[in-house]
């Protein structure tokens, strides 16, 4: 499948879509994005800058911006999502009567639905019907990086290949480098777990216990994603990848993440409520700490970090309480014998 001459339709205007957007107008391709803010869509047309989510960085002019959802998909050979993971359902239920016979659907939302627990992927399959092309893009990438054109590294999982070599076309550039792969699975599992996991090194930075401690929970929350991953049918590499380990060490030391911006707020005794509004977008780890553990629970995973972390986000216990559980786990060895067979 060419690339030359795709038109795409970014739907969702934050800051991961925005940047998503004008990296692809970047690119040479026609590229419309999609919001429910009018003075922001206002804005990127006519200042060509999104002032609430990427002030100060200049936008192609070539990007188009509406709020008219059938206006943006009508004419689109290609549809990225990049919602927070709560809107996503609803986000690929409008679009399925709206898009052209034959066009696929990408997202980079990274999390599960709410409530369910389901992969987004099962999500956007019942929703669009059998034999839409799907695909995740997904990797270590703060929306601010890449609308500044910084060098970033992502990956495109999805069972088409030919789907996901086109995503990875319209997004590769001089400074964007987009590989491909083809577990739609572990891809997701990882963008998701990682925002859990980097509310833990959060919470130990912002309580002051240092480089070894980060090291460490990196390290184990690695160990945990790899367990939960194979439980589900992931593949390991996966996630000693981009979609993985690049995500997590991202996610677990940038300052740009909202979710380690969280940790190291709780971590410094604010309340949730306190970090979350002064943060002021959706930090994912709040609800996907739930789905995280009723699949651990359902397949019968431990996952001792991300157990305490959702108790601590539930404000069942302190960050405080949460250390000491976790320092107080019995020894046992490193890789136990169903983790070496991965």
């Amino acid at each position: 499948m060419s690339t030359a001459d795709l038109r795409v339709a970014v739907l969702g205007a934050g800051s991961w879509g925005t940047a998503l957007a004008a990296l692809i107008a970047r690119n040479g391709h026609p590229c419309v994005l999609w919001g429910r803010d009018a003075v922001q869509a206002a804005a990127i047309r006519e200042r060509h800058e999104s002032p609430r989510y990427l002030p100060g960085i200049a936008l192609p002019e070539s990007l188009e911006a509406t709020t008219e959802l059938a206006e943006a998909v009508r004419d689109a050979d290609l549809l990225l999502v990049a919602t927070p993971s709560h809107a996503f359902a609803g986000t690929v239920r409008a679009i399925a009567p709206l898009r052209k016979a034959g066009v696929g659907v990408a997202w980079a939302t990274k999390g599960f639905e709410p409530g369910s627990g389901r992969f987004l992927h099962e999500v956007a399959a019942e929703a669009l019907g059998a034999g839409v092309p799907l695909a995740v893009v997904t990797g270590p990438s703060f929306a601010r990086e890449v609308a500044q054109g910084l060098p970033t590294a992502v990956t495109v999982h999805s069972d088409d290949d030919a789907f996901a070599q086109a995503v990875a076309g319209v997004l590769h550039g001089p400074t964007f480098r987009a590989y491909t792969g083809n577990d739609l699975l572990g891809a997701e599992l990882g963008g998701a777990m990682k925002n859990v996991l980097a509310v833990a090194t959060g919470v130990a930075d912002g309580m002051g216990l240092g480089l070894n401690a980060r090291a460490g929970l990196i390290t184990r929350g690695l160990n945990e994603m790899l367990r939960l991953n194979a439980a589900l049918g992931g593949r390991a590499e996966t996630l000693m990848g981009l979609a993985g380990l690049g995500d997590l060490v991202l996610t677990c030391t940038g300052d740009l993440s909202r979710n380690r911006r969280l940790g190291l707020a709780l971590g410094r005794g604010q309340s949730i409520r306190e970090a979350v509004a002064a943060i002021g977008q959706v930090v994912e780890s709040t609800q996907t700490a739930d789905e995280v553990m009723r699949l651990a629970d359902r397949h019968g995973v431990e996952l001792p970090i991300s157990s305490l972390v959702q108790r601590v986000l539930r404000e069942e216990i302190t960050p405080t309480e949460g250390l000491h559980l976790l320092l107080s786990r019995e020894q046992k060895p490193e890789y136990p014998q169903d983790l070496l067979r991965l």
